[in-house]
């Protein structure tokens, strides 16, 4: 009849001269319950069985760390446990993706368009106080983008005059603005 040595003297006597037969046994000690923790854990028959073998591999590979300063099924489940554990939370982590560049203008603040919603009311203020011409003028350059060659045709003008008004307008109607807006 064959003596069955409990986990630590198993370790002890068979770990340098016999590790393959000291692997099995405690494999075949250990693997159901290692795997119903680990089910327990994860909910997974799956992943149950891929972390358990995971387990078995990460705590043969530090066996000589054993020291016994508890029993060898206390070491094991703790190992068990952190294994899982932290299997779990790297894979709850959000993969955090930066956008594209095309992808950054399709979101809109609310902050940024409530602030130009402001400033928007701020300059049709100012551009109501100054003289209809002014308007006109800036209209033409800012609106619909005609440049100073054009405007000077069409309002029958040099275009030293054009720009000149252009300055004049534009400092009256920044004058005004900044007023109201600030």
């Amino acid at each position: 009849m064959k003596i069955q040595l409990n986990d630590e003297e198993l370790i002890r006597q068979q770990l340098s001269t016999n590790p393959t037969a000291c692997f099995e046994a405690l494999y075949n000690r250990y693997v159901g319950k290692v795997y119903n923790r680990c089910l327990s854990i994860t909910k997974d028959t799956e992943k149950a069985e891929d972390f358990t073998h995971d387990i078995f591999i990460r705590t043969f590979a530090r066996l000589d760390r054993f020291q016994e300063r508890s029993t060898f099924s206390t070491w094991l489940y703790s190992i068990a446990y952190n294994y899982c554990m932290d299997q779990i939370k790297l894979s709850n982590r959000l993969t955090i993706k930066p956008l594209e560049d095309d992808m950054a203008y399709q979101f809109v603040d609310t902050n940024e368009s409530d602030h130009l919603e402001e400033r928007a009311y701020y300059l049709a203020n100012a551009l109501s106080r100054v003289a209809p011409d002014d308007v006109k003028l800036l209209q033409m350059k800012y609106q619909q983008g005609l440049d100073i060659n054009q405007i000077a045709k069409e309002l029958d003008l040099n275009v030293s005059a054009v720009k000149m008004r252009l300055k004049r307008s534009r400092e009256k109607v920044r004058g005004l603005y900044l007023k109201t807006a600030y």
